[in-house]
Formats: structure tokens, sequence, C-alpha cells
């Protein structure tokens, strides 16, 4: 098995911790383990636990707190791995064989692009129809389901999705959902449906979820980026009972269990009463900052275009300026000291993703330093623009 190099993690772990400004990631800023283990009794315990290895498939009240989020669920449906990403590795590592036809949802969180190709997959890619093609819808981003119908075959082992999209920001609402399940059912046909991003909603509205919908849906998601905890390296997958117990023993090759310390945090998160009110700050900062951005992106006139993301702490961006992303990311990092993350390492140069989730401080000196380059880049004037680029209002 020969990896392709996963471009946006490999430029984040390089750089996120060398910026001034890292405007590249998609959360929210992280809780502190003082504001989750809020009160003594929880301190207490909490020094008291031992370290020592969990149950390797996560602690059966660990999985009956995930389960809960799913109607239907129970324990033995789920798999608690170490984040998001083992959940996503492990489930392609389990259905994708040399030969197998994927359908990947794009753009989309690239790392199973890159897995299903390794483990020998033909992916073949279902674009979202883009916001400026789908004015009559809102102007969101959407899914062309009459689109995916024409991909799906026999042939087709899986069909992967990311609800809320990474990086759109886009919910798929229940109707395309069952859309998606019905052509899946109709050829036999998994779904991997990656929910990461469920509960980040700036509406409030959750996003329907994937799960129940097909007996052959999997579902992954984990505790980075609605709650605020990627520090607890905490993730999960959702699915058939037969299908969760041979992803466990594929998990056997990989982490073998997770932390401790991480198993009892994520169960104090997941409790009604604390994942409520993680939920509702991860919304407060949402919709705090999301206008920050907004007002600076209106402020540069027709330099860019976007849809307001209905999920998550990023905004999905086109330019429109005769510079490669990758350039002008680059530029931006080594010259201003900000990283973002260009379009092309989702496969679309002319875009980029801009994240929002820190301090609104934080947010609007980064969105100043990128200022200052577009404005030496660009040359905005009034006669060619209507506009100046003005920095951030304080």
């Amino acid at each position: 098995m020969k990896l392709e190099q996963f471009a946006m993690e490999r430029m984040q772990s390089t750089y996120e911790n060398q910026v001034e400004f890292n405007l590249s990631e998609s959360g929210v800023q992280p809780l502190r383990l003082a504001e989750l283990v809020d009160d003594e009794a929880a301190r207490n315990a909490l020094m008291t636990e031992a370290l020592r290895y969990t149950q390797s498939n996560g602690t059966v009240p660990l999985r009956s707190d995930i389960a809960a989020l799913y109607s239907g669920a129970d324990a033995d449906r789920v798999q608690v791995t170490n984040g998001g990403s083992e959940a996503n590795y492990i489930t392609t590592w389990h259905l994708v064989e040399p030969g197998d036809e994927v359908v990947l949802m794009v753009p989309n969180y690239m790392q199973t692009w890159g897995l299903a190709r390794a483990f020998g997959g033909i992916v073949r890619e279902w674009p979202l129809v883009p916001a400026e093609a789908a004015r009559g819808e809102g102007g969101r981003w959407r899914v062309d389901i009459d689109a995916l119908a024409r991909l799906v075959s026999s042939r087709t082992k899986l069909i992967i999705i990311c609800n809320p999209n990474n990086p759109t920001g886009a919910r798929i609402d229940a109707a395309d959902l069952d859309g998606i399940a019905a052509i899946a059912s109709r050829h036999g046909t998994w779904i991997l449906s990656d929910e990461i991003y469920r509960g980040a909603e700036l509406d409030g509205r959750e996003t329907p979820s994937m799960w129940g919908r097909s007996d052959r849906v999997i579902v992954t998601s984990g505790l980075s980026k609605a709650y605020g905890l990627p520090g607890l390296r905490i993730g999960w997958i959702v699915g058939p009972p037969a299908t969760v117990a041979s992803l466990w023993s594929y998990h056997d090759y990989t982490t073998i269990s997770p932390g401790a310390l991480s198993d009892f945090l994520a169960r104090r998160a997941l409790a009604p009463s604390h994942r409520a009110r993680i939920l509702a700050r991860t919304r407060k900062i949402l919709n705090e900052n999301f206008p920050v951005i907004a007002q600076w992106l209106d402020a540069h006139g027709g330099l860019f275009s976007y849809a307001p993301p209905d999920a998550g702490a990023i905004v999905y961006v086109r330019y429109h300026h005769p510079i490669n992303s990758t350039d002008l990311v680059t530029r931006l990092r080594e010259q201003k000291s900000v990283l973002i993350v260009p379009g092309d390492h989702f496969g679309m140069d002319g875009y980029l993703r801009i994240g929002f989730g820190d301090d609104v401080e934080y947010l609007r000196k980064g969105l100043n330093r990128l200022d200052e380059l577009l404005t030496e880049l660009v040359r905005l004037r009034p006669d060619t623009t209507g506009t100046t680029a003005p920095t951030v209002a304080r």
C-alpha cells in the first residue's frame, strides 16, 4: 500500500504552530480542562482515575452515551476510536478492496480520498452544486441527487459523504439523505457519513443524521469540532453490530484503545447537561464570529464570493484574482505569519477555506494581516471596484 501525501494535514502539522495567526482550523476555540471538570466531585474522580488500558472498543458507559445520540442504536453498534480520523481510516480499510468503486462527495475532507485510492479503490467524484450555480436554492451549496444516481452502479462499493460538509459548511437535509440512501440501497452500496460537524449549526437546528436510513450506513464522528475537544482524541463509529464487531478487530491493529482519561472526560462531555452547555458555547462562538468575517469579506467588493456556512467554524471563499491558491497561502504564511487552507487541497484552485472559530480579536488581527497581503497583490482602487480594502473595524 502506498499513501499519497495528505496535503492539508501535512501543511497544518508543519506550520500551524509556527505562525502568529492560525486560521486554518475548522473547529472552535478548545475548551479548557477546568471548564469540563468544573466541580469538586468530578475533579476528585479524575484524580483517582487509573492510567490503565481501557476497554479497547470504548467503555460500555461511553459507548452507551454515544449510542444515545442515534435513534435505535445501542452500545453494540458503537466503536470508540482515537479521533474521527481513525474512525474514517478503519472503516475505509475494512470496506475498500482493490478494484472497488468509491463515490466521494467533493469537496470533502480528503482523508478518505487518499485512503480509498491507497486500498486500491477507484474513486469517482460527486461534486456539490456550487453556491453561485444554485441561486434558486438560496445561494447555498447543495447535492445533486440525479448526478449521484448516474454515478452509482452495482460496481459501487461505497458512497462517502460529509454532513455538514467540510469545507463548505453546507448542511444536507433529510430529503436529500433519503435520496442518497435510496440510491445506495438499490445497488447494495455502503454509505460512510462523516458527521464530525453535526452539532455546530449556527441556527441551532441539528443536522439530520444518515443513521437509520439504510441497513448499510456507517456514521463517523467525534468530539473535535462541534464539541471543541480535539485534544481528547475521541472519535467513534456507529454501524450494524456485525460490522462494528469486525471494525473492532481492525482497531486492534492500530491504536488498540482510547486513553483512560479521554474516555472519562468524553463521558462527562456527553452527559446531557454538559453536552447541551458545550454545544451552546460552540454556537455562541460561531454566531459572534461569523459576522466579523462576513463583514470583512463583503467589504472587499467583487474580490470574494461565498455562501454563509450552515455549520462549522469555516467559510469556503471563492476569490477573483489570478493567483494560484497555494501560492497565495504560501505568501500569506511567509510574509504575514497567517495560515489558511488553499482550495488546491480540495482539488479546487481559486478557493480558500478560512477558519473563524478562535477568539474574536485573534480573528480580526489575522484578517487584517490577510488584508495587507491582498492590498499588496490586488492594489484595489475605487475606480476599479467601487471600494477600497479596509482593515477590520475594531
